[in-house]
């Protein structure tokens, strides 16, 4: 009965030759969506780029971006803080995963306090911080009060305010996805390492970590876009005139400042092109780990 009725499409296929299935139609909204929100206004912001608003030619603001030292020095500033907020909140987030992969109370708990930052959202993370941080916040008194550190304490308004930000927003998207990586890997692996004179750290050495790379790569990938399109930290934790104006504070300016949007553009491209660089990058050296299965029936 059900080979005959698992048989009969294929039948009816080759009578009457391909035909499109109904339920294709299903991917319609989705494809809709992405054209209007992602593919138009992409391929919209490309064409304005190559129309300078003063003349000079179709590659005339890509050539204002590399030659003014007011806009490609910001591709640098973003990468010096979206690169070190990358390596930390991957790096965190490795320990942290391992030692709440368990499935008990105390790991569920601990991790709903990891991931209440999520909840806050990055204008009330840093007011937050300006409250804490500060020159006369809780932490700098603290230091003081216990004689820890005599000078002045500044973790604001410059660049490290905007890297702590970036660690507190971005670190439980990192953690989520490294923790569901981690609990995906079949334990019977490591138990059988250990039964052969595998230590703890020939474990993670040779048997978690090269299965754990695609899952490195893809939170790794996602941290740095996040981090490299930070614009309200760079604006409320640093100097967006100085040590912390990013690409996108430079978007910002070009578009509502100047309102030059052809530059805007330009610079928006910029920024993409170089996040796509980055992540191919990481996704190329992916390939040269382990990319098998993780995980199997685990006991």
């Amino acid at each position: 009965m059900s080979a005959a009725t698992s048989s009969a499409p294929v039948a009816e296929r080759g009578e009457r030759g391909w035909r499109f299935d109904a339920r294709g139609w299903l991917v319609v909204p989705a494809l809709a969506v992405l054209v209007a929100m992602f593919v138009y206004p992409f391929a919209y912001g490309l064409f304005l780029s190559f129309q300078p608003m003063d003349g000079g030619g179709v590659f005339a603001n890509y050539l204002k971006f590399f030659t003014e030292s007011t806009l490609w020095p910001t591709v640098w500033i973003t990468l010096k803080l979206a690169v070190p907020a990358t390596l930390i909140n991957v790096g965190m987030s490795i320990p942290a995963a391992f030692a709440l992969r368990r499935n008990t109370p105390a790991a569920k708990f601990v991790t709903m306090l990891l991931v209440v930052p999520v909840t806050l959202g990055t204008v009330l993370i840093a007011d937050g911080m300006l409250t804490y941080y500060g020159p006369n916040g809780w932490f700098p008194q603290a230091l003081h009060a216990l004689h820890l550190y005599s000078d002045e304490v500044r973790l604001t308004h410059n660049y490290w305010g905007v890297l702590i930000s970036l660690v507190i927003s971005g670190f439980p998207f990192a953690f989520l996805l490294i923790l569901s990586y981690v609990t995906g890997i079949d334990p019977t692996l490591a138990r059988a390492a250990g039964t052969l004179g595998a230590g703890p750290w020939e474990q993670f050495r040779l048997i978690y970590l090269p299965l754990l790379v695609p899952g490195l790569t893809m939170a790794a990938c996602l941290s740095f876009v996040q981090a490299f399109s930070v614009f309200p930290s760079a604006v409320l934790l640093g100097v967006p005139a100085g040590a912390t104006r990013v690409v996108s504070i430079a978007a910002y300016e070009a578009a509502f400042e100047s309102y030059d949007y052809s530059l805007a553009s330009c610079v928006a491209i910029v920024m993409g092109f170089v996040q796509l660089l980055i992540v191919a990058g990481m996704l190329g050296a992916r390939r040269a780990f382990y990319s098998g299965p993780t995980s199997g029936g685990k006991g």
